[in-house]
């Protein structure tokens, strides 16, 4: 589609906003058209729209108040906001649609309600003020309020820090997955160079914490499937990383990689947090999505697993390729049943990168299999602490995470952006978070291992610029 806008650097937000109605068109494309002509007079935002489509033309114009603007950058964010909610307004009235998160489109929506209670929204109105100002659905409205009061472990400290490692090997390449670099069968050879150069950036970004008065709050190793690697890689790698932290979070993920040898390494190191993932409890739906393991797998790894006594978190996925809502709710009935500490419902997006990108299909169950999992966890004691969205999930829904006794305070962390990240790792992105100063600076480490590997002394450097 075609955007044109007199008001500067808005056409990816109007385009964002305009692909919830016209999902299958691409940004290139030269239709629809969309003009928009902003206007201001003093406190006065005019908005002024026309659509241009193939077999028809509309418009639609809406003045609005900017009022008590703290400072420029929030006068900005009070403008753009004011922007989208028209544009959103003219296509839900003109297709006769309303999307569960309205005029939302970032991946946050906890920012939203967090800059509310800022500006003196009371908690208690939380709900009701995103369903005014930006036509969010009750019970999605209501699901912000319920996940900023369940975040009671949020920590906004400058010298607080967490250190994540990027492991972005898996043994295969699921059909949805845009994460990895690569399998592990095609870098194995190079692994222990990898690890070699990880192992530096670790521990130079240990003398960073030292050298600059941090405090380590949490450390996560993430990927991919860090438990791809051997026992003997892991118990190598964990050495690196002897601190006494709150929280240590290693992500097994993939069944098919979890051992007893390797659950032995991670006690060992006094790892305090896992994942066992198996997206869905239907066998003929993990064949189709490209999971290299049946349901038999994920039970044998959970019962492997629980005498370690580790928390536990479960991932599900809603949406999935002929999923019906029936297969979806066994999977939530089945997890349910297992007792996991924490189970993360993910919304299936089609990625760029995946092998799902440019497939339309959409999952008309999604919803309901949101819905259901949201009721249900609920019912057997699971309260919602974290949540985020990404573009082209199904039906518009969202990822949220569940706990029964004890919150992921890194899966906070990072989706809130109160702590400073240091990130090790092909692919791992640093960032520095000024509570003070509301701002935030971010460096990514190269992606290509190979690349990774040769740059390491560089990418070292930059992060010592960052953070010292």
């Amino acid at each position: 589609m075609k955007i044109v806008s007199n008001y500067n650097n808005i056409e990816n937000d109007l385009y964002d906003v305009m692909h919830m109605f016209y999902p299958d068109l691409k940004i290139d494309e030269n239709v629809p058209i969309l003009n928009h002509t902003y206007t201001r007079d003093k406190d006065i935002v005019t908005n002024k729209y026309e659509i241009v489509d193939k077999f028809e033309n509309f418009n639609f114009e809406e003045s609005k108040q900017i009022c008590c603007a703290q400072d420029i950058l929030d006068e900005k964010r009070q403008i753009k906001r004011s922007i989208k909610l028209s544009l959103y307004k003219m296509l839900s009235n003109h297709f006769s649609k309303n999307m569960p998160w309205g005029s939302l489109t970032g991946i946050r929506p906890t920012k939203i309600g967090y800059d509310l209670l800022k500006q003196g929204i009371e908690p208690h109105m939380l709900k009701e003020a995103l369903m005014e100002n930006f036509l969010v659905r009750e019970d999605k409205a209501k699901l912000v309020s319920t996940v900023i009061q369940n975040q009671k472990c949020i920590i906004r400290n400058d010298k607080l820090v967490d250190l994540y490692i990027n492991i972005p090997f898996c043994p295969t390449r699921c059909n949805y997955c845009s994460f990895i670099s690569c399998e592990y069968d095609k870098v194995k050879t190079i692994m222990p160079e990898y690890l070699s150069a990880l192992i530096k950036e670790i521990n130079a970004t240990k003398k960073i914490i030292f050298d600059n008065s941090y405090v380590l709050r949490t450390i996560y190793i993430g990927g991919g499937t860090p438990t791809v690697l051997s026992s003997e890689e892991l118990d190598m790698l964990l050495s690196n990383l002897n601190y006494p932290v709150s929280e240590f979070t290693v992500e097994c993920g993939r069944p098919d990689t979890i051992s007893k040898e390797k659950l032995d390494v991670l006690k060992k190191h006094n790892v305090t947090r896992i994942s066992i993932n198996p997206q869905t409890f239907n066998d003929s739906t993990l064949k189709r999505i490209g999971r290299k393991h049946t349901v038999k797998d994920v039970l044998i790894a959970y019962k492997t697993a629980l005498p370690y006594e580790f928390v536990i978190n479960m991932d599900l996925i809603a949406g999935l390729p002929n999923e019906t809502l029936k297969g979806f709710k066994k999977s939530i009935d089945t997890a349910i049943e297992l007792a996991p500490d924490n189970i993360t419902v993910h919304t299936l997006s089609r990625k760029n990168g995946s092998l799902y990108a440019n497939d339309n299909t959409v999952n008309n169950t999604t919803e309901k299999m949101i819905a259901y999992a949201s009721e249900t966890l609920h019912k057997n004691g699971y309260k919602p602490y974290y949540l985020y969205r990404q573009k082209n999930q199904m039906q518009g829904q969202e990822n949220v995470g569940y706990y029964r006794e004890k919150v992921c305070f890194f899966n906070v962390d990072s989706m809130e952006e109160c702590i400073s990240i240091l990130a090790c790792g092909a692919n791992a992105i640093s960032k520095r978070v000024y509570n003070l100063d509301n701002k935030i600076e971010r460096i990514a480490n190269v992606k290509d291992v190979k690349e990774y590997i040769k740059r390491i002394d560089e990418l070292i450097e930059k992060k010592k610029n960052l953070f010292s």
